[in-house]
């Protein structure tokens, strides 16, 4: 990778812009449809003025939300990419920079002093996480996260005999608990096994996955659009003013577990689930991948 530090700051910073102007056309394809699906007035009216919404964000150049999140960088490294030393400092600099340019309102608060470092950078944030991956490019992808659907993360430590059975109970538990908070319709992260943090990791992870894209998994498919169905029985709906669409999707991800414990976690994005990414390839070119495009109702 021969990209120099100004250069990897300006894809970040453009990936930043994408993330919090543009909602990707799968999340869009999906609000659409719900909206013509929604049986409830009040539930349909709140899409369409979801949609209206995300339409003249694009328009306006300005964010979805005035909730621009906390940024999260997650990283596939390869092992043979050069420079990436430098590329912790660039996500940095660009959030610095889009806060100020695109603008982003300032979400970094100390937790023991509460106060706001003021261009949403300080301890750990924005969070990077690294994969290692073969060969020699990068990928990026930025994920800002809301307060009100990262508020009502949760994470159960269930007992292994519970089984998918009792999975299936707290994910729906989180979903009822959260109610209106995190902005629904919602989509749904969820981890399982390995440890607690691991657990989080993969429940906060699989939000980057596109709606359209089913689990390779059949078994882990059925379990995803049984999730959805039965979320979607509890008339939250959007906003929370009733209706049947009160999740847009779920994705479910896991990793082996210690036999004495099951560990389940789950994410909530809020309808603007907010991300873009990028490939920066060995030769210095950049790849935008995150498709965008208006929705209608």
């Amino acid at each position: 990778m021969k990209l120099e530090n100004r250069s990897l700051e300006a894809v970040a910073f453009n990936l930043i812009k994408q993330a919090v102007v543009y909602l990707p056309v799968d999340i869009k394809n999906a609000i659409n449809r719900a909206c013509g699906e929604e049986t409830s007035e009040i539930g349909r009216t709140q899409l369409q003025a979801i949609l209206a919404n995300v339409a003249l964000a694009e328009e306006k150049q300005v964010p979805i939300c005035q909730d621009t999140g906390t940024l999260t960088f997650f990283v596939k490294a390869g092992t043979k990419a050069e420079n990436l030393n430098l590329l912790e400092k660039a996500l940095v600099e660009a959030t610095r920079r889009a806060t100020v340019e695109v603008p982003l309102r300032p979400n970094a608060v100390n937790p023991f002093t509460a106060k706001n470092s003021g261009d949403n950078t300080g301890r750990l944030v924005p969070l990077v996480h690294w994969e290692i991956v073969s060969g020699d490019s990068v990928e990026i992808t930025v994920f800002p996260k809301g307060g009100g659907s990262e508020n009502v993360s949760a994470l159960g430590m269930l007992s292994p005999g519970e089984g998918v059975k009792g999975l299936k109970r707290f994910v729906l538990d989180a979903v009822v608990k959260a109610g209106a908070q995190p902005c629904p319709p919602t989509i749904l992260g969820v981890g399982v096994g390995g440890g607690a943090d691991a657990a989080m990791i993969l429940a906060k992870k699989a939000l980057l996955k596109p709606l359209n894209e089913a689990n390779a998994d059949p078994e882990i498919a059925a379990l995803e659009k049984e999730l959805v169905e039965a979320a979607n029985l509890t008339d939250i709906g959007p906003m929370g003013l009733g209706g049947k669409t009160t999740v847009l999707g779920a994705h479910v991800d896991f990793a082996f577990r210690h036999p004495a414990s099951f560990p389940v976690a789950v994410a909530f994005s809020c309808w603007a689930c907010r991300r873009a990414s990028a490939k920066i390839s060995a030769d210095g070119t950049v790849e935008y991948l995150t498709k965008n495009g208006a929705g209608k109702c």
